[in-house]
């Protein structure tokens, strides 16, 4: 009888050592990243319920969600309350865009453990996908039990920031900033504030201070060149414009603001260069622009060129008077023939009787017939 236990005593030992064999080499599978036969290896196991969580994991690193969200819920079904596992079914299930389902798994975590912030911060998440208002509540209940979480804060400070509350959307970051100084969303929603508040020198300070962190983004550079250049710091403007065109060479809008820059620090040739690239590349009325192109090339005393654009900005929008007043203009330090000359302003005035230049006009016309008369003495 003795004999008989002890080998019942060794089969049992022998079983248990196997499973757990098992058990060991399926864990060390998934940790090498061999979650097929992981899974093998887990489906194996004697004790299912006490790997379907295993499985899960195993199944989602595969991309098979559909599985996964199976294993989560045979597990649940032995412990409903198992608070990780939970988690894990609610993130699964918000990953797959079930949003309500999970919503209700974050609920049922909240009443578990309502004092835990991110069950209220990843239902808030939720909420907002849903299109629900009340996400605010749920982001702020968060932050109430957890003043440090930079998640939350960040959700709460770009509500605010949207509604143009900016001594919130302030108070909010800072309290953030003060437990992580470096965290990149907060510095930019930072800098934005001040944008939008046309405090353009501290918000290139803060947008700065992203550059300082590796952060370069198209938006962030667009951003200081604005900021430069409503500063009148049009050098600076100049270089982040630059960088603004890495990104994209052959955004026009860019191109031709960069054209401009230039012009403001009378770098005339680099402003005829960016100004005729943006309006080579443009296929819409563009007399404004040929205007500006214009008076780059006439400061240039390039005054054929500048005809030139004049024509073009004509071509494009015949009524737009200005083009016509500052062509004759141009024409008239151009042209050497007196009669010609005054011709230009007559026939001006003949186009445009009611003009709003026509005192400049008449003023030019009476000094050119003076000068044509000094010339015949």
């Amino acid at each position: 009888m003795k004999f008989l236990f002890k080998i019942l005593i060794l089969i049992c030992f022998a079983t248990i050592n196997a499973q757990t064999s098992t058990l060991h080499l399926a864990d060390s599978l998934y940790l090498r990243g061999n979650y097929t036969k992981a899974i093998e290896a887990y489906k194996s196991y004697e004790n299912q319920d006490e790997v379907y969580n295993k499985m899960a994991k195993a199944y989602i690193a595969l991309g098979n969600y559909d599985e996964a969200l199976i294993n989560y819920e045979n597990s649940l079904k032995d412990n409903p309350k198992d608070a990780l596992t939970l988690f894990d079914y609610a993130k699964l299930l918000t990953r797959v865009k079930k949003h309500k389902e999970a919503l209700k798994v974050f609920y049922k975590l909240i009443d578990i453990d309502y004092r835990n912030p991110n069950y209220h911060y990843e239902s808030g998440l939720i909420l907002q996908k849903l299109g629900d208002s009340t996400d605010q509540n749920r982001f702020k209940t968060a932050f109430d039990l957890d003043s440090t979480h930079q998640k939350a804060i960040f959700q709460i400070a770009k509500h605010h920031l949207t509604k143009r509350n900016h001594q919130v959307v302030d108070r909010y970051i800072d309290i953030g900033l003060n437990s992580y100084a470096n965290n990149k969303e907060l510095i930019s929603l930072k800098a934005q504030n001040f944008y939008r508040q046309q405090d353009y020198k501290n918000a290139a300070t803060w947008f700065e201070k992203l550059v300082a962190l590796n952060e370069s983004l198209l938006f962030i550079h667009e951003k200081l060149r604005n900021c430069y250049m409503l500063q009148y710091e049009f050098e600076k403007a100049i270089e982040h414009g630059k960088i603004v065109l890495e990104f994209d060479s052959q955004n026009t809008e860019n191109l031709f603001i960069q054209g401009e820059l230039h012009q403001r620090i009378e770098d005339f040739k680099n402003a005829e260069k960016y100004m005729l690239q943006s309006l080579i590349l443009q296929d819409i009325a563009l007399d404004e622009e040929y205007i500006k192109l214009a008076g780059v090339y006439s400061r240039q005393k390039k005054y054929k060129e500048s005809i030139d654009a004049y024509k073009k900005a004509i071509d494009e929008n015949p009524k737009n008077e200005r083009a016509h007043f500052l062509s004759i203009y141009v024409k008239d330090q151009y042209y050497e023939d007196i009669d010609a000359r005054i011709k230009l302003f007559e026939n001006f005035n003949s186009r445009f009787p009611q003009s709003k230049f026509k005192t400049l006009v008449n003023h030019k016309i009476d000094e050119l017939k003076k000068e044509k008369f000094m010339k015949t003495d």
